[in-house]
């Protein structure tokens, strides 16, 4: 299934968790190729956010950001295909949800730049770091 194909991260955050999206975006997913290699629920405590948005503690948002992502349960997934990052990416749309292109998951799903709905890796490192973050190997299906 994912063994020799591109993988990354996406997170359903607690926005959408709480709208009860998470089967129409797993659907955007699956009907635009990407396939499911991994997935849980999770409550972050405010810790394990700082421990997972690290790499932007120096930046305003920072606080923000990780009051937000332990504020209630989120989906995290290992999605998997062919340029699986850049799809990804290109199904959740701009960061801001304003900016998102019309069928894009934020510009269906977000609230504002900071409760955008959905996150997703931006490139292999990235990727590589972030699923090592919620998955150990074993939960993940590569075969």
């Amino acid at each position: 299934m994912c063994a020799m194909i591109e993988k990354t991260l996406s997170i359903i955050k607690p926005d959408a968790v709480a709208k009860g999206v998470i089967g129409q975006i797993v659907a955007t997913f699956e009907g635009n190729g990407l396939k499911i290699a991994a997935m849980k629920m999770v409550y972050l405590s405010k810790r394990e956010a700082e421990g997972f948005y690290a790499v932007h503690r120096e930046r305003p948002f920072f606080g923000s950001l990780t009051d937000f992502m332990s504020s209630g349960p989120a989906v995290v997934m290992v999605l998997c295909g062919e340029n699986a990052i850049a799809r990804n990416r290109e199904l959740m749309g701009a960061t801001n949800p304003a900016e998102a292109d019309d069928g894009t998951l934020r510009k269906r799903f977000a609230s504002n730049i900071e409760q955008n709905a959905v996150h997703g890796s931006d490139a292999p490192e990235t990727a590589r770091t972030e699923i090592a973050y919620f998955f150990p190997e074993l939960e993940i299906v590569n075969g």
